[in-house]
């Protein structure tokens, strides 16, 4: 038996150290936070970034490269299964909801095709699931080194020295290589000494990491293995200073994307070392390229396109990246958008709301802070003041080939009427045609997914998804016409029908002051992410006096964390917080899931009525 056993290892590893010579190993460097303008290659003439510069001159550099998510959690989520977050569920930050087990994290395809799978370390995958259970590999300590002879491995390696954390209060306060006198400031941020100075630090993080990443290349080649790697080198989003991370402007979404393919594997690839590719790429192809390049067959589900290896597909004429932003961490939201490297179009789902913050987390770096107290101060005007308030503009429209910094909106020019309405319905077709979960609010999950996923009764025949559709447009499209619609939709007996058309009522404000009657009913709805929205909506409509009392005592009867949540931005949002009956949150914030958001935005709310903020 014992001889057996010696032979049949014999021929098992005999088969690994084949495919091992037969199969490239991939190094996957990813950095956090940081947009592809900060890096040296791409055009910015400040960075200090000469291991970065000089890999792209040996590898290909994507100039078109998009994360599709401003955010870490729900970004890595479209990376991990090859899937649109809002297809999945995942599009809200830190969330868990659960996604069907048909979408297949790529680690699970590349370790049954003999791949050693490392990570090194970052996780935070944005769905049910224990994270490190699909690798060989997931700590602190994980390496391609530690892989059985002969394997070919995928490892990741995460560089967090770029985080947007780099920048707060406990980090080194001053800028060791620029003043930030002289920073060359982008026009979409106030001139403030603490902006200067934000950004010179954050030029010093920019550097160490492009050190980080020389060691690991260095590394590869001390351990003889560079001319068998395919190296890639991204970041996970975009970010980090004011206006980034989060936002779904270039400087939220666009990244730097490089990668080096060794003179061996010369085939996989179209391009020439050196070259600088302009067809647009996002984080939805990374699964199927990466089955590409390894030699991996794709499964035919996939959202994305292959753009390396004997399975690339050449993109559309017309490709065009899609991009979404929800709720991040506390704060609810909705955003969608279109690029295709030159053209951006946005549509915000809930444009009653600021476009700042959409975080409390941004505010422990000194640039948010003093951008939000000037902003109080009265100090700002035009597109720095506009961010801090609410009725932000439903449409975006930007020619980044003239306008990089997407600061002058085309929505309204009439010259670009018909570039408008084309991208309008192009993004009404990609939702529809990706099944956009992001139609049904977060708090109803659970509720109407009846123990499977969110997006099996998204895809189901009990969904009218071009109904729901329908009316998150008319919604948000602020046009007195859709009210007709918009009131037909508040008796639907579809719950995700009643939100909308509640929204919708809401944004219209005072041209829906008719409608009250119709929709103070909803207060009594079975949901409570309604019941929220119609007193929501009936205080927009000057019936405060009904609303104020009826939010501040649903507290009292919202026990579910989801909804709690959703409960308290709307009550955050009309300085309500105060309001509540003393020691509420002691029944309200434990250790239960959803509740450290909580936690954070009740403790913001009390700290800024102790400031003096009314």
């Amino acid at each position: 038996m014992k001889s057996i056993s010696y032979v049949l290892l014999a021929m098992i590893l005999s088969m690994v150290s084949a495919k091992g010579a037969d199969h490239p190993n991939i190094l996957w460097i990813v950095s956090e936070d940081n947009s592809s303008h900060w890096i040296g290659c791409y055009g910015n003439e400040q960075a200090k970034t000469p291991r970065l510069d000089a890999f792209a001159r040996e590898g290909i550099l994507f100039e078109h490269a998009y994360s599709n998510a401003p955010v870490c959690a729900v970004a890595r989520a479209t990376i991990l299964n090859g899937m649109y977050s809002p297809t999945m569920g995942t599009q809200h930050m830190r969330s868990r909801h659960p996604i069907p087990q048909r979408y297949r994290p790529y680690v699970e395809y590349l370790r049954q095709a003999g791949y050693y799978c490392t990570n090194h370390a970052k996780t935070d995958y944005n769905f049910k699931g224990k994270d490190t259970a699909i690798w060989n590999e997931s700590s602190g300590k994980a390496h391609y080194r530690n892989r059985p002879d002969g394997a070919p491995f995928f490892a990741t390696f995460n560089l967090g020295v770029t985080h947007e954390s780099s920048l707060f209060d406990n980090q080194p306060a001053e800028p060791k290589r620029l003043t930030p006198a002289e920073i060359n400031l982008p026009p979409y941020v106030p001139d403030l000494p603490e902006m200067r100075k934000d950004f010179a630090r954050y030029h010093d993080r920019i550097t160490a990491m492009d050190t980080q990443f020389g060691q690991l290349l260095d590394e590869l080649e001390k351990a003889g293995l560079a001319d068998d790697t395919i190296v890639i080198y991204s970041s996970d989003h975009g970010g980090i200073t004011p206006r980034g991370k989060r936002y779904l402007y270039e400087t939220g979404v666009k990244i730097p994307l490089l990668i080096r393919v060794p003179a061996k594997w010369r085939q996989l690839t179209p391009f020439s070392p050196g070259e600088r590719v302009a067809e647009p790429v996002s984080f939805v192809d990374f699964l199927p390229t990466f089955l590409s390049l390894a030699g991996v067959d794709i499964p035919a589900y996939l959202q994305g396109r292959a753009f390396l290896g004997p399975e690339r597909k050449k993109p559309a004429p017309d490709e065009m990246e899609f991009l979404y932003a929800d709720r991040f961490d506390e704060i609810y939201g909705m955003r969608r958008g279109l690029t295709d490297g030159r053209w951006k179009y946005i549509r915000c789902f809930t444009p009653q709301l600021p476009a700042a913050p959409y975080s409390l987390y941004p505010y422990g770096q000194p640039a948010w802070r003093a951008w939000h107290k000037a902003w109080e101060q009265g100090k700002l005007t035009g597109r720095f003041k506009e961010i801090w308030e609410t009725n932000q503009p439903p449409e975006e429209l930007y020619d980044i080939s003239k306008d990089p910094w997407e600061i002058h909106n085309l929505a309204t020019d009439p010259n670009y009427s018909g570039k408008l309405l084309a991208l309008r319905e192009r993004l009404k077709r990609t939702m529809r045609e990706v099944r956009d979960t992001g139609l049904v609010p977060e708090p109803l999950f659970a509720p109407l997914s009846e123990g499977s996923t969110i997006a099996d009764f998204v895809q189901s025949s009990r969904f009218d998804f071009d109904r729901a559709l329908d009316l998150a447009f008319a919604a948000t499209q602020q046009d007195p016409a859709m009210l007709p619609f918009l009131a037909d939709g508040l008796s639907s007996s579809s719950p995700v029908d009643r939100y909308w058309a509640l929204c919708g009522m809401e944004i219209a404000g005072a041209a829906a002051k008719d409608e009250v009657n119709a929709v103070r009913p909803l207060l009594k709805d079975k949901y409570s992410v309604n019941r929220t929205t119609a007193a929501n909506a009936l205080w927009a409509l000057g019936r405060q006096d009904l609303a104020k009392p009826f939010l501040i005592d649903s507290v009292a009867s919202t026990d579910d964390p989801v909804s709690l949540l959703y409960l308290l931005n709307v009550l955050e949002d009309h300085q309500l917080m105060n309001d509540l009956p003393e020691g509420w949150q002691k029944s309200k914030l434990g250790d239960k899931g959803g509740t450290d958001y909580i936690n954070r935005m009740y403790l913001h709310s009390i700290k800024e009525a102790a400031s003096g903020k009314d």
